[in-house]
This record gives C-alpha cells, structure tokens and sequence, in this order.
C-alpha cells in the first residue's frame, strides 16, 4: 500500500510519478557511485539510504543527520552532513528536468 500522501500526490499530479520512477541516463557521478549507467530517480534514493544504513552513517545521537564518507560527499555536494530532509533534493540535482 501506499503512504496517504504518496497517493495523494499520485492522482493530483500522475506525471510526477513518472518523473521519479523513469529510466534516465546517470551522469558520470551517479555512474560511479551506483555502477549503473541507467536508473530512475526513486532507485537513486533507496541505492543512496541502502548504502548509508549499510555504512552506518547515520549520526548516532541525531538520527536525521547523516555523516557523509567520501563516496558519499561524490554525490551530495562535498556537505559532510546532510539533514535527512535535504537528501532526496541533492539527489533530485543530478536529474535534470526532462523536456518533452
């Protein structure tokens, strides 16, 4: 099932849905850091969330700071420390909007 929210978004803006799970071409950071030439936008994040929760990253005492490694910092700007809430906007940065 999906969050309340999520369906929400859904059926106010089908095309919205379509821009997180389309298959585009990575730019070369992704590239590296997925091992993938080709991924959606919602695959990114969960790739990125795996490879923190793998890494233990998150902060330990704020749960909603993540302590970037270098791999990580590749792809989040160089921050160091990202809020939780800024993650799916940098990663929203290297998918540029599609025009049709």
């Amino acid at each position: 099932m999906l969050p309340q929210r999520l369906k929400k978004a859904v059926t106010d803006n089908p095309k919205k849905l379509a821009e997180l799970i389309d298959l585009v071409n990575l730019p070369t950071i992704l590239r590296d850091f997925m091992g993938q030439s080709q991924s959606s936008q919602l695959n990114c994040f969960r790739w990125v969330w795996s490879y923190i929760k793998e890494n233990n990253l998150q902060d330990p005492v704020n749960k909603n700071l993540v302590n970037c490694d270098e791999k990580l910092k590749s792809i989040l700007l160089g921050k160091s420390k990202v809020d939780l809430t800024e993650l799916p906007l940098l990663i929203k940065l290297h998918f540029p909007k599609q025009t049709k």
